[in-house]
């Protein structure tokens, strides 16, 4: 415990330079005397740690000293070279940084940790974006990380679905999530959320601006997030569906809704399930409905039954006729009984 605590006070002053005995003490937890103890533990060992009495004072490192990283644990080790994701490092342009900062703390970890982080990428990866979504194109992340990191105030002519709008931000941070890139900005005194794609031009201003020295990246997407997922609109319906159809249930509409499914003790001529649920946003359920094929059928809202029947004969319309071309499919467009089809695994 106490190795594992020298280290971490090693580390602390190497990153952020002098700080206080109290300072030390809080971020490790400790008495202050503890600290004191763990210094002269460090001097006597042979690193260069001194204390500089006063009011600007602290305890420090003599400049330009640099421990390898001798002290990291296995768990360590793994979870350093577990987390380097190359998709979106290379995103970020950060990919050759990424892969070079690697192998400098791969030679610099004892040989025993070297090999387990090295197996480590050897049996495991870290893919971040979900299956059958084609990757968003981000040709202007790169610009958006670099006013990020500059505190450099930008113009962007953004993409609402309806409109393009410009819009002066002040950006604050980029934010992944299930594959997709977000910039969090400050917009008329307030941070706001912008998903990167959307972005059609970014023009770097000559303006800097203060970054507000209270914010948290990690807080406000967390509570942004609640937020969204709280407010989201939300609708209550009952089905009537056959039990080998309910993985069909979980896959159109997600983990959430699925969760507040609720079986019905009603009588099924058929022998499907009744169940009632809450679907998130209103207008895609009668898509989701009927994507989840033909042994599912919506019998409450009646507002929303009528609407799925009239998609649905709609797109029954398309068919009742011969194709408009009016020829047969020919042998080629045929699917032979050689040819392989798709296997869900």
């Amino acid at each position: 415990m106490r190795a594992s605590r020298l280290v971490s006070l090693l580390l602390l002053l190497q990153s952020r330079g002098g700080q206080t005995a109290a300072e030390l003490a809080h971020e490790l937890e400790v008495s202050v005397r503890t600290i004191h103890r763990d210094v002269d533990a460090l001097s006597a060992s042979g690193v260069p740690i001194y204390a500089d009495r006063g009011p600007h004072g602290g305890i420090r490192l003599v400049d330009g000293y640099r421990t390898r990283l001798t002290g990291m644990t296995a768990d360590e080790a793994e979870a350093l070279f577990l987390s380097g994701l190359p998709g979106p490092a290379a995103e970020l342009g950060l990919g050759t940084v990424v892969a070079a900062a690697q192998l400098k703390v791969l030679a610099a970890l004892p040989v025993e940790l070297r090999v387990r982080a090295s197996r480590l990428v050897e049996r495991f990866h870290l893919d971040a974006a979900a299956w059958y979504h084609a990757d968003e194109p981000v040709p202007l992340l790169g610009p958006l990380s670099e006013a990020v990191w500059e505190s450099q105030r930008v113009q962007i002519a953004y993409d609402r679905g309806d409109k393009t709008v410009d819009r002066i931000l002040e950006p604050l941070g980029v934010v992944l999530k299930a594959g997709v890139w977000y910039l969090v900005a400050g917009a008329d005194g307030q941070p706001r959320t912008y998903r990167v794609s959307r972005v059609a031009t970014v023009t770097t201003l000559d303006e800097k601006f203060e970054r507000p020295a209270d914010f948290d990246l990690a807080a406000f997407w967390s509570e942004s997030s609640s937020a969204y997922e709280r407010d989201t609109p939300r609708i209550t319906i009952v089905l009537r569906i056959a039990g080998e159809r309910l993985p069909r249930l979980h896959d159109v509409i997600g983990d959430r809704p699925f969760k507040t499914l609720v079986r019905l003790d009603e009588p099924d001529p058929d022998g499907w399930f009744r169940v009632r649920l809450q679907f998130d946003w209103p207008n895609e359920a009668a898509s989701q409905v009927l994507a989840v094929g033909p042994d599912c059928e919506l019998l409450e809202p009646l507002e929303l039954r009528e609407r799925i029947a009239a998609q649905a004969r709609r797109v029954a319309s398309h068919y009742e006729a011969p194709a408009r071309s009016g020829a047969a499919p020919s042998e080629v467009d045929r699917p032979s009984a050689a040819m392989p089809t798709r296997v869900r695994s």
